[in-house]
This record gives C-alpha cells, sequence and structure tokens, in this order.
C-alpha cells in the first residue's frame, strides 16, 4: 500500500512564492498533479479553500489560485472530515475548553491531522511549519500536534525526495 500524503495549505503557497514558482518551475506543478492523479498526494477540502478563497482582487492574477481551480478534481481529497475525530485532535493536541478566539487562531490545521488518522499507518502529513515544542494551547504548531497523535509528517523537500521529483533541466539558459 502506497503511503497517501496530505498537503497543508502552506506547502503551496510556500513553493509558488519561495522557491517553486508555477511560471518559473512548472515542472512541479505537474508533478503534484501526476501525484494527483496516482492518489499519492491530496489537499483536503478545507485546506483548497484556504487557498483560494477569499479571491485576489480583480484586477491581481493569482497563478495558484487559478491553478488550484483547474486542478481541484485531481488535487482534492474526496473525503469529508469525521467530526468526531476533529473534535478529539482539538481537545487533546490544543486543549479541551478552547474559547472562539482560539478556535479562530488554530484554524484548519485539525482537519487535516483528522484526515491523516484515518489511516495513520500510510497518510501522513506535509507541512512547511517547524515544530515548537513549548507553545501550548492555539499557539501550537501543527507538527507537534502530528507528534501527539502519532501521525508522521514531513516538510516539502523531504516529499519530493520520498517521491523522487525531478526536473528534466538540460542546462538550458
Amino acid at each position: 500500500m502506497f503511503v497517501l500524503y496530505l498537503l497543508d495549505a502552506c506547502v503551496l503557497i510556500d513553493a509558488n512564492r519561495d522557491y517553486y514558482p508555477i511560471e518559473r518551475v512548472p515542472e512541479f506543478w505537474e508533478w503534484l498533479l501526476e501525484m494527483g492523479k496516482l492518489d499519492r498526494i491530496k489537499i483536503p477540502q478545507e485546506f483548497y479553500e484556504e487557498v483560494i478563497l477569499p479571491p485576489p482582487p480583480k484586477d491581481r492574477y493569482d497563478p495558484l489560485v487559478e491553478w488550484l481551480k483547474a486542478n481541484k478534481n485531481t488535487l482534492v481529497l474526496d473525503e469529508e472530515a469525521v467530526v468526531e475525530q476533529v473534535t478529539r485532535v482539538l481537545e487533546h493536541g490544543y486543549a479541551s475548553d478552547l474559547t472562539d478566539e482560539e478556535l479562530i487562531e488554530i484554524g484548519r490545521d485539525p482537519f487535516l491531522v483528522a484526515y491523516a488518522l484515518v489511516d495513520s499507518q500510510n497518510r501522513c502529513v506535509v507541512t512547511t511549519e517547524r515544530s515548537s515544542p513549548s507553545r501550548r494551547r492555539a499557539n501550537r504548531k501543527l507538527p507537534d500536534v502530528c507528534d501527539d497523535f502519532s501521525v508522521r509528517r514531513i516538510n516539502t523537500f523531504v516529499l519530493i525526495q520520498e517521491l523522487n521529483f525531478r526536473t528534466d533541466w538540460r542546462g538550458q539558459s
């Protein structure tokens, strides 16, 4: 059985902004699509929405938003989160008495952990967030919550190593 890599929105946002811009490294984005077709990489609906909502101003083109919209059927995980799992992640990964403000601050991260818990032996969270174990409550980082639930988590660079991403660059200038 293959590992299913579940992408945090920051993986796509950071890749496009910092090191694999869609218009400069299209091979990376084509590879993501191929991995999506093979059911190796998926983006939960909540994280798809995090990238595309709210839309950019009408006079500003956002290649990541357009790319995601065009490839939604290939990339978005065809599952709904198990509410009980999301609740469990919130209560045991953050705190059992979170305020409304804290829930807003936490955002959608508990959903990602809940999706991974569906099959924690064969699912892995991919995030660019860094561990910060001293943080508490709503300030906890996704890697630390994953660790609490024994969910494997990696960053983008480990993902590309594990799934063997390569470009076909041949010294062109």
